[in-house]
């Protein structure tokens, strides 16, 4: 099936955040990653924020998809050890560079975190409050360490084996899934 030119667009942008941040998406250097015009962009998207807006749907929409195909199901099938086991390997392993740098420039708007916060709240719930639940002390304990660790690797140079990121997630996935399945 062929990519839509929207999606081959979201995915220009993609790039440039990846490369240059946030910031860098322009209408201009967002056409010249995709190849068109910058009237081709107008088509589809009427304002920068529309088209940020749009990255951040993009982007949620595919880690939507991951943690699906992590858990092997849709999170309302799901049990709670296996959405957060699914959380902790997609968010380990798969996250990346643009996609951090989108979520911490959407922590200032509410549009694009409600965008995020939608596939967590899903996913990998916070709770209201842990401290008289073990178990839900536990569930945020496991979010924290999975966030934690991408976060590192997203902010630090050092980048870890693939077999140790790998070990990590499902050393935090496999105690989540055997206390909370």
């Amino acid at each position: 099936m062929r990519t839509s030119k929207r999606t081959q667009i979201l995915e220009a942008a993609t790039r440039v955040v990846q490369r240059e941040g946030v910031k860098s998406v322009t209408f201009d250097s967002v056409a010249a990653e995709a190849g068109l015009t910058k009237g081709g962009l107008l088509y589809h998207f009427a304002s920068r924020d529309d088209l940020v807006q749009a990255i951040h749907q993009h982007l949620a929409d595919r880690w939507e998809a991951d943690l699906v195909a992590a858990a092997g199901k849709p999170a309302a099938e799901a049990t709670r050890g296996e959405r957060l086991a699914a959380y902790t390997r997609v968010a380990i392993q798969s996250a990346t560079r643009a996609e951090l740098l989108l979520m911490l420039e959407g922590s200032t708007n509410t549009a694009h975190a409600a965008v995020w916060e939608a596939v967590t709240e899903r996913w990998a719930p916070s709770p209201a409050s842990a401290a008289g639940d073990p178990a839900a002390l536990d569930r945020f304990i496991v979010r924290l360490a999975a966030d934690g660790l991408w976060l590192y690797e997203s902010l630090t140079t050092e980048r870890l084996d693939p077999d140790m990121r790998r070990a990590v997630a499902d050393r935090i996935a496999d105690a989540l899934t055997h206390r909370d399945g």
